[in-house]
């Protein structure tokens, strides 16, 4: 049965189960489901509701550990404990910890929204990769972009979990080296201002605050990637424009997606979702002149930095719109809409690929992408997930339709929070 009323408040004791996705671990009171935070697999804890629907599931977190997990370890981040800021949910948890809970979660979800089976052999001996350093570091001062928010006396802080409230921060310990030293949390700002600070691979930190930067001047950022064959590529990015967030981020899945792709010269592909020409510029290079790479990106600052990042390769061909439009629009009239002049200008993307990469925001790619890109008869697709539960379902969609998973990478590089990225990929279970 069911519990009886409760209030937001008031303490339970919880034995933990599963970490579920969200950071937060299932455990349950009188038939109840809870979703706990601050709590690891296996405890037994104390924790004060902070949600008590009268109906459905509640939240909690952990306030007193009555029976520790060998991988609880002191906060690296006491200020995104119980009660304060959100983007620090596994700070209490060993890094290999984190690895461990990670894959479980990954794993939950594609066994049960993906559908796959337990013997699965992309899920057999699924590890979840660290970032180089991060060891080292602590997995700490990894972040080369961060977004702060001044409260009502201009102290930088960020939000409450699940609150508007603004709690003001001496340090946010995940910033990189760079980010910490530009003081953010010695000075005051104006009340309710958003501050952005960007540490870009090559060049000075920029600030930005409320999308201006803070002495005028430039708004953009150089980055570069750095490959370990020596190959090396140079990006122009907006200030306050997406790129991946972990210092070493872009070398590690540029480095992935190019050796899930597997192509070659005069290859076809589609690079979806693809921002400011991270993978587009490396796929470029991979499949020379003769090849092409058909990019779509919906932000239209983004793909005026992808026009720059792929200045001189010919190959490389630009399409401006929602993804889903713009392909639902080239199924129609085998054209999209918003292609961006250069030397392919004019062609509209190519009717087939041979491989697909796509990198979807959090929510996925959808059953309209899925099909387009199914429709285009690529050998593999390459998807990249920061959530597991949208690439389950999405993967669910394609084995529903001839695909199979047949391989799966995960890498943390998001340490201390529960985000990981994925790097799955897909291919047809038979030809013909």
């Amino acid at each position: 049965m069911a519990s009886g009323p409760a209030a937001v408040g008031d303490v339970l004791t919880l034995d933990v189960g599963a970490p579920v996705h969200g950071g937060h671990c299932l455990a349950r009171h009188e038939g109840r489901v809870v979703f706990v935070r601050h709590a690891l697999p296996g405890e037994r804890v104390r924790a004060v509701l902070t949600e008590a629907r009268r109906k459905g599931y509640w939240r909690a977190d952990a306030i007193e550990v009555l029976t520790a997990s060998p991988d609880r370890v002191d906060s690296v981040w006491p200020a995104a404990g119980p009660g304060g800021v959100g983007g620090g949910e596994l700070a209490h948890v060993s890094l290999p910890g984190q690895l461990a809970w990670k894959r479980d979660v990954i794993t939950d979800a594609l066994r049960r929204i993906g559908r796959l089976g337990d013997d699965h052999p992309a899920l057999a001996g699924l590890s979840v990769e660290r970032a180089p350093g991060d060891v080292e570091r602590g997995g700490l001062r990894t972040r080369s972009r961060i977004e702060l928010v001044a409260d009502g006396e201009g102290r930088a802080g960020m939000h409450r979990y699940r609150s508007h409230e603004v709690l003001a921060l001496t340090d946010m310990p995940l910033a990189a080296e760079p980010i910490a030293a530009a003081d953010l949390f010695g000075r005051t700002w104006r009340p309710g201002a958003t501050v952005e600070a960007v540490a870009p691979s090559d060049g000075e930190v920029l600030l930005l605050v409320d999308g201006e930067p803070l002495r005028g001047g430039r708004r953009n950022v150089r980055e570069r990637v750095r490959l370990a064959d020596g190959r090396e590529f140079a990006y122009r990015v907006a200030g306050g424009g997406f790129w991946q967030v972990h210092v070493e981020a872009p070398r590690t899945l540029v480095t992935a997606v190019l050796e899930a792709a597997a192509v070659g010269p005069g290859a076809a592909v589609w690079d979806l979702y693809s921002g400011a020409g991270l993978f587009t510029v490396p796929l470029a290079d991979e499949v020379g002149p003769e090849g092409r790479v058909d990019s779509v990106e919906g932000d239209t600052r983004a793909l005026a930095d992808a026009r720059r990042n792929v200045h001189g390769l010919d190959q490389a061909v630009l399409h401006g719109g929602d993804v889903a439009a713009v392909l639902a629009e080239r199924n129609g009239r085998n054209g999209a809409a918003g292609a961006a002049p250069g030397a392919g200008a004019g062609r509209g993307p190519a009717p087939h690929a041979d491989v697909v990469v796509l990198d979807p925001p959090r929510a996925g790619a959808g059953a309209a992408v899925m099909d387009a890109v199914l429709a285009a008869g690529p050998d593999r697709i390459v998807y990249v997930a920061c959530d597991p539960a949208a690439l389950a379902r999405d993967v669910a969609h394609a084995r529903e339709r001839g695909h199979e998973l047949v391989s799966l990478r995960a890498f943390d590089l998001f340490p201390h929070t529960h985000h990981v990225e994925c790097v799955a990929v897909l291919a047809p279970t038979k030809r013909g």
